[in-house]
């Protein structure tokens, strides 16, 4: 029998982005056919750029920067790269209310609740998809960018949270289509958190807002 505790995977070193949808791709096949648990994979991976199913061609300002995929998930552009924290939640949502809208808003308070034990507010906008903060002088930039994909009612993709990225490399893009707002990251708001602060701040405030299916 399988177990129905969420399994937890963390990757040290970088992920190079076809394993890691590969990987997923197994995973989600067989949580749907019964022979594996949930799993949240925790992992970085090298300076890359992924385009969601609504990406614009325009919004790829340096097409030779960083190698570009397409990922499947829903979503524009946005950057992955060392320092920022990629977790891929793979769920059984029909097990779970079945319903894509309250998941996605379910992952932002995740990531809401995750920040706040480093003093940072986190919040959502509106038409955006996303986790924001506003700086002290009213600008607001993005802390974290959400992206999934659904198949058979087993979600994959997930949250990219930034921990310490070359925010430079966002400029490559124009990130998930926005272009009058900003993006940031714990260390540049001055919080000097590690990689693993973050990944037991998520793993703390996940089990509430995602509990084990009974």
């Amino acid at each position: 029998m399988v177990s129905t505790k969420i399994e937890w995977r963390s990757d040290t070193g970088l992920v190079p982005y076809p394993d890691a949808l590969a990987a997923m791709e197994d995973r989600v096949a067989a949580i749907r056919a019964g022979s594996a648990p949930e799993q949240v994979w925790l992992l970085e991976h090298p300076p890359l750029y992924t385009a969601g199913t609504s990406a614009r061609e325009s919004d790829l300002l340096a097409p030779k920067r960083f190698p570009v995929y397409q990922a499947g998930r829903g979503g524009q552009y946005t950057y992955h790269g060392p320092g920022q924290r990629i977790a891929y939640v793979m769920l059984d949502l029909k097990q779970r209310g079945a319903d894509l809208r309250r998941y996605i808003k379910d992952l932002e308070h995740w990531i809401i609740d995750s920040l706040a034990e480093f003093d940072v507010q986190g919040d959502v906008r509106e038409g955006r998809v996303g986790v924001w903060v506003t700086r002290p002088d009213g600008r607001e930039e993005k802390i974290a960018a959400i992206g999934v994909r659904v198949r058979r009612w087993v979600s994959f993709h997930g949250i990219s949270l930034n921990v310490s990225p070359d925010l430079a490399h966002f400029s490559g893009i124009v990130p998930c289509g926005i272009t009058e707002h900003g993006v940031t990251s714990l260390h540049a708001l001055g919080v000097k958190a590690s990689m693993e602060d973050m990944d037991n701040a998520l793993q703390h405030h996940f089990h509430r807002i995602f509990p084990p299916i009974s």
